[in-house]
């Protein structure tokens, strides 16, 4: 009996090591799963080129491509976007439509590019008088300028008046009373102004601007 009792417990030990089998193969397969899906995942951003560039930089450049394709428009040659009605800014012409200013910064509408252009104007504060030449006659007016550019025109204006009134009085001046009889007189007259002050704007700061020059007062008596 004593015997008996005593292999009892031998027979139960040398079971136990048959109950670990199946969890050791749980856990083998458990493994292999993982394994499986690791390789898989990583396969994957290997061919996506995942570790090929920085996350920030796949980032951006999948931003610029998204927002290339949204607006339809590519940059323009030099670099510059294009304007908000799809033309790209003016350049200079002979009128002195400057397309950059001394420091090399492009003009820019006062609201800025993503807005269409506005219309600057600046009145001379004190009329300009010349006499007519060849006549007793004299010619008084005054003047507004307009631009399509920006604040920096209307400052150069300001700084330059004195320079531009004498500009503008030698073209007055070379007027005649043959010249007034003219139907387009003041039609004339006001695109010589414009020529004149583009001129001299051009000579002290390197661009004019100056697109339209108008009479808010014009006498000759």
């Amino acid at each position: 009996m004593a015997d008996e009792a005593t292999a009892a417990p031998e027979e139960q030990a040398e079971g136990e090591p048959k109950k670990k089998g199946p969890l050791v193969k749980i856990i083998l397969i458990v493994v292999g799963v993982l394994l499986l899906i690791g390789l898989s995942v990583g396969g994957t951003l290997v061919a996506t080129g995942f570790f090929s560039k920085k996350p920030k930089e796949a980032v951006d450049a999948q931003l610029e491509k998204l927002e290339g394709q949204g607006d339809g428009h590519a940059p323009a040659a030099d670099g510059h976007a294009p304007a908000a009605d799809g033309h790209a800014a003016p350049a200079a012409d002979s009128h002195g439509k400057p397309a950059a200013d001394p420091g090399g910064k492009e003009l820019a509408s006062p609201e800025g590019e993503a807005e269409r252009w506005k219309f600057n104007y600046y009145a001379l504060e004190k009329p300009l008088l010349s006499n007519v030449s060849g006549s007793r006659k004299v010619m008084q007016v005054t003047l507004t300028v307009m631009t399509h550019y920006d604040e920096r025109v209307i400052k150069n204006i300001k700084t330059h008046e004195l320079a531009l009134r004498a500009g503008i009085l030698d073209v007055m001046r070379q007027k005649t009373e043959a010249d007034l009889l003219k139907p387009d007189f003041r039609k004339a007259l006001a695109e010589d102004l414009r020529l004149v002050i583009n001129s001299l704007l051009e000579k002290y700061e390197g661009f004019g601007g100056i697109e339209e020059v108008m009479f808010t007062e014009f006498v000759v008596q």
